[in-house]
């Protein structure tokens, strides 16, 4: 089976949480700690997409 860390979205560096092909992820907060940015993420195939919220 494959298998991939999850880089920050925002710094690139690896974050502490590991995916697998058949990992189906909805609303993840993805913490990185280097640049302590907590981030909205869908992962679904090993393909991950960033959820981008309104501001209110």
């Amino acid at each position: 089976m494959k298998e991939k860390w999850i880089h920050c979205p925002v710094c690139g560096n690896k974050t502490r949480d590991r995916i697998r092909e058949d990992t189906v992820l909805k609303n993840y907060p993805l913490y990185c700690p280097k640049c302590k940015q907590e981030t909205l993420i869908e992962v679904k195939n090993l393909q991950i997409t960033v959820i981008t919220e309104p501001d209110a």
